[in-house]
């Protein structure tokens, strides 16, 4: 009985996302990704876009899904209160890139980018889902304009993301 309860533990935590390795007041690694905003192709480069202000960098599992595109349409539905608070919203997923070019049109709306987040860029954020091979969790960073992170949501369920991330970016005025 109690090998098959620590079989079945060993079974739970295998199949939830990892914690974000990355905390609060560590310093963002900065990457170079391409990515597709509005449908169209582009090099993202997080130091330049830190240079414009700060970043909420949200990465998600997989681009039309039923809880992805639920949050990207939230995250499109409030950017006019992401760019008052002068902040940009750059979604990030393992998808290829034909699929965030649809993405990046259909379901985020052309109102914010989303770019491939490579297995480095995973790495150094923590977010590749080991349970899910090709698969990232879904982790939102806040980013300050000098590149230290100011706020950590992971949490698979997306309904809390968009709300956190927009209430961190204003205790940054």
């Amino acid at each position: 009985m109690r090998k098959l309860l620590f079989a079945f533990a060993a079974v739970s935590l295998a199949a939830t996302p990892a914690t974000a390795a990355l905390k609060v007041g560590d310093r963002a690694p900065d990457f170079t990704a391409t990515g597709a905003v509005g449908g169209k192709e582009f090099k993202l480069h997080l130091a330049q876009q830190l240079k414009r202000g700060p970043v909420v960098l949200y990465f998600f599992p997989k681009a039309f899904t039923s809880g992805c595109t639920a949050e990207a349409h939230a995250f499109s539905e409030a950017i006019g209160d992401f760019k008052k608070a002068g902040a940009q919203v750059i979604g990030m997923s393992a998808d290829d890139l034909k699929t965030l070019h649809d993405f990046s049109a259909k379901e985020c709306r052309s109102a914010f980018p989303v770019a491939t987040a490579s297995p480095p860029i995973q790495k150094a954020y923590d977010v590749a889902w080991a349970a899910h091979p090709g698969i990232t969790t879904r982790t939102s960073y806040v980013i300050a304009k000098d590149g230290k992170i100011v706020m950590v949501h992971d949490d698979l369920d997306f309904s809390q993301h968009v709300a956190r991330t927009l209430a961190a970016v204003k205790a940054l005025k």
